[in-house]
C-alpha cells in the first residue's frame, strides 16, 4: 500500500481547550473530544506512517498551552505525530518572543493563522508580513487558510514573503458545486506562479453536500490543482476530524486515490508522502 503522511491532523481535548468555533453549524457536530485513539480508529487500514498536527484555532491566550500540549506528544516517540504546525499571530507585538520560545524545537514545522474573519488585507499589513518573514528566517513555514475571495490578496502576501514556505490549505476553497470554476482557476493559477507556494489537497469535503458528493464532482478542481502546481508542490492532508462532517477518513483517501489512479506512481508517491518530507522537513 502507498505510505501516507497526513499533513493536516487535528486533535482536540475540549476539557483543556474549549473551541469557540464549535458553536457554529456545521462544526457544532464536532463538539466533543477527538484524541489519538480516535484518529487511529478512523485511519485504520490507510497506511498512515506519519502525521503533522495542525493547530485548531484555540483562544489566543491558550496558544502557548496548545503548542506545549502537542509538542509533548511529538517528543514521546510512540505515536505517528512527527511534527506540528502551531497556532500563532504573526502581527502580534510579542510574536518574535513567541517564536523564540518554540521555534528551536525540531518538532515545530511552522505556524498557521486562519484568515477567515479578518479584514481582507490583514495579511498585507506590515506587522503581519514581518512576522511571517521571521518564520522564513528560522526555516519555518506558514500555513494559510484563506477564503477563495482572498486569493488575489494571498498572492500579493506570498510576494512579500518570498523566503518563507507558504502552504495554501484546503484546495484554496473551490466552490466545486458551481458549474463555472473559471474565476477560481484564474486566481489559483496566479498564486501558483510563486515558487514558495505549495497547495494542500485537503478540506474539500467540509464544503460538500454529504448526500450528493461523488468522486466525479471532486475530480475537476483537484485535477486542476495537481496540474497547475505540478507534482512537486502538492501535499495530502486528511483534515480529520473535520472531514467527518461529510464523509469518513477512508472515504476521502479512497476518493483521492481514485482521482490519482491514472497518474504515474511517482506522482502519487509525491502527493501522499514524498513532498511532505521536503515541505515540512521530516
Amino acid at each position: 500500500m502507498q505510505p501516507i503522511i497526513d499533513t493536516h491532523q487535528h486533535l482536540w481535548n475540549l476539557d483543556l481547550f474549549p473551541l469557540d468555533w464549535h458553536k457554529e453549524a456545521p462544526y457544532d457536530q464536532l463538539a466533543r473530544n477527538f484524541l489519538l485513539e480516535d484518529y487511529a480508529a478512523a485511519s485504520e487500514g490507510c497506511n498512515i506512517v506519519k502525521t503533522i498536527y495542525m493547530e485548531v484555532d484555540v483562544r489566543s491566550a491558550q496558544q502557548g498551552m496548545e503548542a506545549e500540549y502537542v509538542l509533548k506528544i511529538c517528543r514521546r516517540g510512540d505515536t505517528l505525530m512527527a511534527g506540528a504546525v502551531i497556532g500563532g499571530r504573526p502581527a502580534a507585538a510579542d510574536f518574535g518572543e513567541y517564536i523564540s520560545r518554540f521555534g528551536d524545537d525540531p518538532h515545530v514545522k511552522g505556524v498557521r493563522q486562519g484568515l477567515h474573519g479578518l479584514s481582507c488585507d490583514a495579511c498585507l499589513q506590515e506587522d503581519f508580513i514581518r512576522g511571517v518573514q521571521m518564520l522564513g528566517d528560522r526555516g519555518l513555514s506558514f500555513d494559510v487558510e484563506a477564503p477563495s475571495e482572498q486569493l488575489e490578496i494571498t498572492g500579493r502576501f506570498c510576494d512579500a514573503c518570498p523566503d518563507t514556505q507558504i502552504i495554501l490549505d484546503h484546495c484554496a476553497h473551490p466552490e466545486f458545486e458551481s458549474d463555472d470554476l473559471s474565476a477560481w482557476q484564474q486566481q489559483v493559477a496566479d498564486v501558483a506562479r510563486r515558487d514558495n507556494v505549495v497547495i494542500k489537497i485537503s478540506g474539500i469535503l467540509a464544503h460538500a453536500n454529504s448526500q450528493v458528493w461523488e468522486v466525479e464532482k471532486l475530480a475537476p478542481p483537484i485535477n486542476f490543482l495537481l496540474d497547475t502546481f505540478g507534482s512537486d508542490r502538492v501535499i495530502f492532508g486528511s483534515d480529520w476530524p473535520v472531514v467527518t462532517i461529510n464523509g469518513t477518513f477512508k472515504r476521502w483517501v479512497d476518493a483521492l486515490k481514485e482521482i490519482m489512479a491514472g497518474r504515474p506512481d511517482e506522482e502519487q508517491r509525491k502527493l501522499f508522502h514524498d513532498n511532505a518530507v521536503q515541505v515540512y522537513g521530516l
